[in-house]
């Protein structure tokens, strides 16, 4: 029961707070919205406030805000495609700024999330200071030592640990410079990352965990902090994923039975973990939601590219049906992945 309450507080934020964006873009350049929805399938409850249909629905994995004029196949009950409030009627700025709201509204929802642990429990410190180094890897190859503080990687100065994997992860295989601080004096040293056995590129340390401090902040301190985490999660991923699609790290891909599992683990550990996992997971429906795969918002921003370059959009029917042939790939693959995630936590 516990997993199950979990699964629905994290994907209902999620998908609440991206459909959100979408609707409040659309609003405020006067798009009518037909229908606001939670989830797909049949309807739970719902109610009518204006113009706009407030539904949830009975399977939780998804949402959808449907806008007058934005499908050609609203046709003789709903003949608005052309429409002066409806979507098609609005300049590629306009339709572009609703479409990327709702990936937008995922990275905001991920720095909240995170800017309330941070104010809760206060912001961990991760300093340069090294702990343990493994043998025989390359940071013991270069000489870095336990104790020693690294001041820079390649000529960028980093104060705290995630500053420096960041740096590392820049320079996937390739030589690189690290700047170490030992007894009040500064040493250069070079070293290339290697590739771990889960595809990340590393040096070989540890940080010292005696040097990790927790420290109080304010609300706009948490903020900024929640910020500039989302942006280095952000960053980590696309790394991870580039490397995947060029087969320099393992396809490692998760579906909703994989999800729901992470989510139980840790809503037993406590609400905090919960609230980052549920950050983590916002990022990566943002960034998802971004690539140009059919179906996706990723692909209706390339559509509308490509209609402000070319001055005239693409047929809507044809548009619709790659949209259309982009869901039902997508269904296959998640079928696919969920048939993995169930074969993996039996043999588990």
């Amino acid at each position: 029961m516990q997993t199950f309450l979990a699964s629905i507080f994290v994907f209902g934020i999620l998908i609440f707070f991206h459909e959100l964006g979408h609707f409040m873009v659309a609003k405020s350049v006067g798009i009518q919205v037909h229908e606001f929805s939670l989830g797909f399938g049949p309807k739970i409850f719902g109610f009518k406030r204006g113009d706009t249909d407030y539904n949830l629905r009975i399977f939780p994995l998804g949402g959808f805000v449907r806008m007058a004029g934005m499908d050609p196949g609203e046709d003789e009950e709903e003949p608005d495609y052309d429409d002066e409030n409806g979507f098609n009627s609005k300049t590629v700025g306009q339709r572009a700024g609703v479409i990327a709201a709702g990936p937008i509204m995922n990275f905001a929802l991920a720095a909240v999330l995170l800017a309330v642990v941070f104010m809760i429990n206060g912001a961990p410190e991760v300093t340069t200071h090294v702990g343990d180094v493994v043998k025989d890897s390359p940071a013991y190859e270069a000489g870095i030592k336990s104790g020693d503080r690294i001041t820079a990687v390649n000529g960028e100065p980093v104060d705290e640990w995630t500053e420096m994997v960041t740096e590392v992860n820049k320079n996937a295989g390739n030589e690189m410079s690290v700047t170490v601080e030992r007894d009040g004096a500064e040493r250069k040293l070079v070293l290339t990352p290697e590739k771990s056995e889960d595809g990340r590129y590393i040096i070989g340390i540890q940080n010292d965990p005696d040097k990790v401090t927790v420290k109080d902040i304010n609300l706009l301190e948490a903020l900024w902090k929640g910020t500039q985490t989302t942006y280095q999660v952000t960053v980590l991923i696309i790394t991870f994923v580039g490397k995947m699609i060029v087969q320099q790290a393992p396809m490692d891909l998760g579906g909703p039975v994989r999800v729901v599992a992470e989510i139980g683990n840790a809503a037993q550990v406590g609400i905090f973990n919960l609230l980052q996992l549920a950050a983590f997971l916002s990022i990566n429906l943002g960034l998802f939601n971004l690539f140009p795969i059919p179906a996706l918002d990723g692909s209706r921003l390339v559509f509308l590219g490509w209609e402000k370059i070319a001055g005239k959009p693409v047929d809507p029917a044809k548009e619709g049906f790659i949209h259309m042939i982009g869901f039902g790939l997508l269904l296959l693959l998640m079928v696919f992945i969920t048939y993995n995630d169930i074969l993996n936590l039996v043999k588990g």
